[in-house]
């Protein structure tokens, strides 16, 4: 058992170590919105299945999401809803999200670096401070699955899923003040933004052993995600006779967009329908800070109500 203590410390101690070690602004500022993606791609309304041969029933997830690096900060409810119908041991469903999503900071220092332009007048990395953010991240789309149960000798009772989303993340206002501290340009002002809009086609799959008891359902789950295409973030700086923007594309760099891995483990109270998702809240906990670098806590909660059915 030491060696696996030993890897469970080490996750949970990785956020804290890289808090001393802060990245520069447009990393950071391109790992917040990615992050956003990811939770709200492990929590889609595609895991609930009806009772009975021949029924449709519908469902509605709500959640709450919490993700610092530092004093940047990406937070706000999730809302899905989804109608799913069952053909035997086939189950159809259509869902729709929106995640009204806000980003804020403090003051804090890191680095001042752009890969979306050239010509900027700084030696860049250039320590500055960073201050002002006051913006928002809607998460918006569309998404249709196909799941089927299905027993198989190794793995048992087991269901898999595949479906297809459309997806809009619009950053608004994701703009900083800085002033650079150090150098020959120390004292200079201005602003770094990141308003943009990214649209992808989501293909997602995903893997679950659902276990039902008289009150209490299990089910943990296994699904990825790849957003496609992948893109490169816009960007536009401005400072003392200078506004430069452009797009990391530009420049060979399509970052934006990262395939997603999640582990869910559903925990239901079938008097209620209510579901909470248990695996998801820890392992984005836990993982999200080591596969996007630079941020040091990702808080995810949702549960899932399946309220209504009709035969």
């Amino acid at each position: 058992m030491r060696p696996v203590t030993g890897i469970l410390a080490a996750l949970l101690l990785m956020p804290a170590v890289r808090a001393g070690q802060p990245d520069d602004i447009t990393f950071v500022s391109e790992h917040l919105p990615e992050i956003a993606m990811d939770n709200r791609y492990a929590q889609m309304p595609v895991w609930g299945r009806c009772a009975g041969e021949r029924e449709t029933c519908g469902s509605f997830v709500a959640g709450y999401e919490f993700t610092r690096s530092q004093t940047l900060s990406i937070d706000g409810p999730l809302f899905a809803a989804g109608l799913t119908s069952n053909r035997g041991s086939w189950s159809f469903t259509g869902f729709v999200f929106y995640d009204p999503l806000s980003l804020s900071s403090g003051h804090e220092q890191r680095p001042l670096d752009v890969n979306f332009t050239h010509g900027v007048p700084y030696t860049l990395p250039v320590a500055a401070e960073f201050s002002g953010l006051n913006g928002s991240a809607d998460d918006m789309g569309v998404g249709f699955a196909v799941r089927h149960d299905t027993n198989v000798r190794w793995l048992g009772h087991a269901a898999w899923m595949a479906g297809l989303l459309w997806q809009q993340v619009s950053l608004r206002d994701y703009r900083y003040d800085y002033r650079v501290l150090e150098g020959p340009d120390a004292g200079s002002s201005g602003q770094v933004s990141y308003d943009a809009d990214y649209r992808h086609i989501v293909p997602f799959a995903g893997l679950a052993w659902p276990h039902r008891g008289e009150r209490w359902a299990y089910s943990p789950h296994f699904q990825v995600a790849i957003p496609r295409p992948r893109r490169g973030m816009e960007g536009r700086i401005t400072g003392p006779g200078f506004d430069l923007s452009g797009n990391q594309a530009d420049f060979g760099a399509k970052p934006f967009g990262d395939p997603s891995v999640t582990i869910g483990f559903d925990v239901t109270y079938l008097p209620w329908n209510l579901s909470f998702d248990l695996g998801t809240a820890v392992t984005q906990y836990l993982v999200e800070p080591l596969v996007h670098e630079g941020v040091d806590h990702n808080v995810l909660l949702t549960f899932r109500w399946d309220g209504w059915k009709q035969e």
